[in-house]
């Protein structure tokens, strides 16, 4: 009653007169007695079944939800089987039933998902429709179970003569190509054609797709021509397509032409589009239009992963372009990647102002030390001929807990042959046992192709191919101390 009395006074002032607890009318005021009665027994009636419908529901919800997510534990039990499940459980809601075919999708299981299908929807009438064969066909067709997938097709027509839908045959067409399979992506091609069905740009953007991944670029520009002949016109997908395809497959000059009938028809250029654009110019050294995607891609705020980032350096690398290391590692996530760039613009440019502020800007960021780090820094004193600073930063190391390798050898050992006293850190690898240990390489490779490999180093390979041959397994358990005996005994035999 209170809450109803509550509602009341927050109605308008004609009907409602906040000093009284009727209406203003008296000749109203025995009728709005009787509605409050009613109006408070249907209230309390309602409320009551309104809370059991409530709970009902309540619980009805969390049975399907229990329902729902013990499906995969009874699944994933040694022995099951879906269908004896399905004959326990009598039935299976469509969420139950589609969760199930995820499970055994993802479990390897594709051929269990067939079977499950057709008892599922054989319990059901209504269950057997295009939209049902849709999805199931389109699950088996993306892991390439094509047996599968053809007695399904074959199973909608003839036996429940249901017309198969553009996606149908897409995922069929689609499925046998992405598997290699031409000739029979092409017989299902037909026989839609045969049907009276049209294929669209998706059909042929699968197939572009399709042929990029193995290889057989004339056949795209052959099904170019045949999609322009069969009247479907290219879209911004298709372009960003063709260009991503000619762009993995080097074939700069059509990736390009392909570039342009893009941006001169104002269409969409999608992120991945010009990622692979980049990549392509990186791979093949084509420093001006490398920059300018490049800098495209910054402008758009689009992140590069760090292998695309090692090619797009190697090639600033390969033209003494070094400045451009730091605006790359600044460009990108603060990683060690990062950090490795910006020490190595200004190691390989001899800066020790610029390699000390970066040092600082790491300290100040708490990055740990590695050896990639500690070596680039060791060859930037090096190259400054600065042997008191190399002793310092060796020294430091040991406190920075840095696990050192045999880059980190190779430079000392190198520095030794042109003038600086390495014994004492020799000695003092002895004795903690670090030439004990086998030999590792943590170094980035950036590293040796901005400074190239060390006299050690190459006396190493030289040594590792003339006692291994093609066995290299074996030298993972040489030793520091092992390897610089091998060396030192292969130089001897040269002299």
């Amino acid at each position: 009653m209170e809450n109803l009395t509550a509602q009341l006074q927050k109605l308008p002032p004609p009907l409602w007169n906040s000093n009284t607890r009727f209406l203003t009318s008296p000749n109203s005021r025995p009728k709005l007695i009787t509605v409050f009665s009613s109006s408070l027994r249907r209230c309390s009636s309602s409320s009551v079944d309104a809370t059991q419908s409530t709970s009902l529901l309540s619980d009805s919800y969390h049975h399907h939800h229990r329902f729902l997510n013990s499906l995969p534990r009874r699944l994933s039990r040694t022995g099951s089987c879906p269908l004896r499940l399905l004959r326990e459980d009598g039935d299976w809601s469509k969420h139950q039933f589609w969760a199930v075919v995820r499970f055994l999708r993802h479990s390897s299981r594709l051929h269990e998902i067939l079977p499950v299908f057709d008892a599922w929807k054989n319990l059901e009438p209504s269950r057997i429709n295009e939209a049902n064969y849709e999805k199931i066909l389109r699950f088996l067709c993306e892991e390439k179970s094509m047996n599968e997938a053809i007695r399904a097709f074959q199973c909608m027509i003839d036996e429940h003569e249901l017309s198969p839908s553009l996606e149908i045959y897409n995922s069929i067409i689609h499925g046998y190509a992405n598997d290699g399979k031409f000739e029979e992506a092409m017989f299902y091609m037909n026989h839609m054609k045969e049907n009276d069905m049209l294929p669209e740009t998706e059909t042929y953007d699968g197939l572009i797709e399709a042929y990029g991944k193995w290889k057989l670029y004339d056949e795209i520009v052959l099904c170019i021509k045949k999609m322009e002949s069969d009247g479907c016109v290219r879209d911004h997908v298709t372009y960003n397509l063709l260009i991503r395809e000619f762009a993995r497959g080097g074939l700069l000059k059509r990736m390009e032409q392909m570039y342009q009938s893009l941006m001169s028809r104002k269409m969409t250029l999608e992120p991945c589009t010009l990622l692979s654009m980049l990549e392509a110019y990186a791979e093949f050294g084509v420093l001006e239009k490398m920059e300018d995607t490049y800098n495209k891609i910054v402008r758009f705020g689009i992140s590069l992963d760090e292998d695309l980032v090692r090619k797009v350096a190697n090639v600033y690398i390969d033209n003494l372009m070094f400045s451009r290391l730091d605006d790359l590692g600044r460009g990108i996530r603060r990683t060690d990647l990062a950090w490795c760039l910006r020490l190595l613009c200004h190691a390989c440019l001899v800066s020790r102002k610029g390699l000390d502020y970066v040092v600082k800007e790491m300290e100040e960021a708490r990055v740990p030390w590695n050896a990639t780090f500690a070596n680039i820094v060791l060859l930037a004193y090096s190259k400054m001929g600065d042997f008191r600073s190399v002793e310092l930063l060796l020294s430091e190391l040991r406190t920075k807990h840095v696990k050192l390798d045999l880059v980190t050898v190779g430079i000392v050992l190198d520095l030794s042959v042109d003038g600086f006293d390495g014994t004492g850190v020799f000695m003092t690898w002895k004795k903690i046992g670090f030439l004990d240990k086998p030999v590792e390489t943590k170094t980035d490779p950036l590293v040796h192709a901005a400074f190239g490999k060390g006299r050690f180093l190459r006396s190493c390979e030289e040594v590792k191919n003339q006692v291994l041959g093609t066995r290299v397994e074996e030298s993972k358990s040489w030793t520091y101390q092992y390897l610089m005996e091998l060396v030192v005994k292969n130089q001897k035999n040269k002299h």
